[in-house]
């Protein structure tokens, strides 16, 4: 069997599920994906067990992505608290060879083998040759721009959600001082992660003289329903997501398209146009006609990050 045919496992490891599927070259060998609840397990050395205690196959190699930074061999799990040792993980799990790669560079990785059946448009520009760039919302926010390179890619890591959160408005710049008051920094993912979200909706909420707090689920919900509070709140989020790719954009010129991932992303894609994705994403002063050229869709792909592992092993 050629070495790009063998079976290699790979892994997308988040805040709060993790995924494990088998494949080879760029393709997952169907029947073979798992998704496992992290709070059920002690560490990924638990869940890789447990997967492959089913699946008896046990490949040579392995990637894995995690939404953490990760340096060299080692990497840090920044919402989950889990470490993870790519040479202790293999010999507990027998898995000669493990790479280890921030999820949202496996994300990058997958972009290209993408069918279009899995995006779904939200500035339908037309993509060129060129940088893409992968903006991950969910557990935790993070972004990371996709370079070509000869026949492959360049996916840097980053944690691009920690930077500071935009401040264009007066709102903007109170809404950061009522953070730094009670988060010591205003970042990004403060306010645009699932947790993000429920913060931006209490920060309202306390503006308009109190209310109760609601989770990301409950608060989607209440938006659904034209709830002012909820409504007032998810403007605010669209206009501050907007404004922090558009930003990133400037930093990466993605002409091949920006492209979002994870659950926030999913629930807040159908009220982008209505609280003014467009309006805020353009708003760039003097470099307007050069950001308006980006496609913008999201990934309505579950497991991109395991063909992302399996690209990058391939390659």
């Amino acid at each position: 069997m050629a070495d790009k045919d063998a079976l290699v496992l790979v892994a997308d490891v988040g805040g709060t599920n993790t995924r494990v599927a088998l494949a080879r070259g760029t393709s997952l060998v169907t029947g073979t994906t798992e998704r496992f609840r992290n709070a059920e397990h002690s560490g990924l050395e638990t869940v890789l067990a447990e997967y492959l205690s089913k699946h008896r196959n046990l490949p040579a190699r392995a990637a894995i992505a995690l939404a953490g930074p990760v340096r060299g061999p080692v990497a840090e799990m920044t919402n989950l608290g889990w470490r993870v040792e790519a040479g202790e993980l293999g010999r507990m799990t027998g898995i000669r060879s493990i790479s280890l790669l921030n999820d949202l560079q496996a994300q990058g990785h997958a972009l290209p083998h993408l069918p279009p059946d899995h995006l779904r448009m939200i500035r339908a520009c037309q993509p060129e040759q060129g940088a893409r760039l992968v903006i991950g919302l969910g557990t935790g926010v993070n972004a990371a721009p996709v370079y070509p390179a000869g026949t492959g890619h360049i996916v840097p890591p980053a944690e691009a959600g920690h930077i500071h959160l935009p401040q264009q408005t007066e709102e903007d710049q109170h809404l950061a001082r009522w953070l730094v008051a009670r988060r010591g920094f205003a970042s990004v993912e403060d306010v645009l992660a699932g947790s993000g979200l429920e913060r931006l909706y209490a920060y309202h909420a306390d503006q308009a003289g109190g209310a109760p707090a609601r989770d990301a689920s409950a608060i989607m919900e209440a938006m659904a329903e034209g709830d002012a509070l909820a409504t007032r709140t998810g403007r605010h989020y669209v206009r501050l997501l907007a404004q922090y790719s558009a930003d990133l954009a400037l930093t990466t010129l993605p002409f091949g398209g920006i492209y979002y991932i994870g659950g926030v992303a999913r629930a807040f894609t159908p009220y982008m146009a209505r609280f003014g994705y467009e309006e805020a994403f353009t708003d760039m002063g003097r470099f307007s006609a050069l950001v308006a050229q980006f496609p913008v869709a999201l990934v309505e792909d579950d497991f991109a990050a395991l063909t992302g592992c399996a690209a990058f092993l391939a390659a």
